[in-house]
């Protein structure tokens, strides 16, 4: 949606109807996530992509069909022997879209969304894909603090709206299944949850030109990027122009601070890249104690790695504890130069996010996702 919501939105404001294509599912090596979306534009504009080019020419005719009909559609595409490359996917993923109209008239709650997107407020939309015919498209908008819409029953509103926000605190898109009346246990009916959390932070603490490249790094990925150092000399915004803010504190004060305020969460991850005693132990103890955190990388020779659990020890930094920081930080790619370890600790970060090895595909066997 973020990748399409600047031309849906020109749409909606001017009373116009699209078709919205929305991945909601995915199965083995699909091209892209659930979430990922194409539309249909009332001139017949094709904006967007649901996986890559694979199946964009089927999707977009399926667009045109529910412009006419107006019924929504949730469609399955995957491999077909027969026409594997018009309707199929040749990577051999299975991808199930959901496409519905958007008009002021289906979507009244869409320009709050918008809003909230752009002004990186946490907002989930719940959509029935799955289910009773006169269910489908029918939604729920939940903010933190309030919710919009209807499912079209009471009590599957109370129950997706539930999960919606667990969702939302995790910054995660999931399909739920129900029973039709919302039972928690049952089948028949299917809600795609799409979060719209605010972008998950990277914090790097040492304004190093390692942490230069790293900044710029993470703002690739999508990470709201925070530079930390307790020297002002160094610790400049023309120094880290990858970076959305640069803060002048020192690392462990800065980082207690922001987890007092409610800023660190399960998606942060943290980059330690000052190797000195002085900077890096009060930070990783604080770091290592915190309840929910992404990931905790720490940079350093084999020796400052020695000298480092030695101090945290001394500290009551427990082996659970110290379990959870990567230091040496980042994967073994031969890394040198400066981006090039950048390269490294993001690989890192990835592959402790999707819980991979971090080893080469052309050495493994078997699906590329698991």
């Amino acid at each position: 949606m973020r990748d399409v919501v600047d031309q849906l939105e020109g749409w909606w404001k001017n009373g116009e109807t699209a078709a919205l294509a929305t991945v909601v599912a995915t199965f083995r090596s699909a091209p892209r996530q659930p979430g990922a979306s194409m539309l249909v534009g009332p001139g017949g504009e094709a904006v967007g992509s649901v996986s890559g080019g694979c199946v964009e020419g089927a999707v977009y005719e399926l667009g045109q069909e529910v412009l006419t009909d107006e019924r929504p559609v949730l469609q399955r595409y995957g491999v077909s022997d027969d026409d594997a490359f018009s309707v199929g996917l040749t990577c051999g993923g299975i991808l199930d879209v959901f496409v519905e109209k958007v008009s002021p008239e289906t979507y009244p709650q869409f320009g709050e969304v918008v809003d909230a997107i752009r002004t990186e407020q946490p907002v989930a939309v719940a959509t029935v894909v799955s289910g009773p015919a006169e269910r489908l498209g029918k939604r729920l908008i939940v903010w933190p603090d309030r919710v919009d819409g209807t499912t079209g029953s009471a009590r599957l509103d109370g129950a997706a709206g539930d999960d919606a926000r667990g969702l939302l605190d995790a910054g995660r898109n999931a399909m739920l299944t129900y029973g039709v009346d919302g039972q928690r246990r049952g089948e028949g009916l299917s809600v795609f949850v799409e979060s719209f959390a605010p972008p998950p932070r990277m914090i790097v603490f040492g304004a190093i030109d390692f942490a230069a490249a790293c900044a710029k790094m993470g703002n690739f990925l999508g990470y709201r990027v925070t530079v930390c150092d307790a020297r002002p000399v160094f610790a400049t915004a023309s120094r880290f122009p990858g970076a959305n803010e640069v803060v002048v504190e020192w690392p462990h004060r800065y980082l207690a601070a922001e987890a007092e305020a409610g800023r660190i969460d399960g998606r942060t991850v943290l980059c330690v890249l000052t190797h000195d005693p002085k900077f890096d132990v009060p930070l990783l103890e604080v770091a290592l104690r915190l309840p929910e955190v992404g990931y905790i990388g720490a940079m350093g020779s084999r020796r400052t790695h020695d000298d480092r659990l030695e101090r945290l020890r001394e500290r009551g930094i427990t082996d659970e504890e110290i379990a959870r920081m990567s230091s040496p930080i980042g994967l073994d790619l031969g890394a040198r130069t400066p981006e090039e370890t950048a390269v490294s600790i993001a690989a890192e970060m990835i592959a402790q996010h999707w819980g991979a090895g971090g080893s080469r595909l052309a050495e493994r066997e078997g699906p590329i996702h698991t």
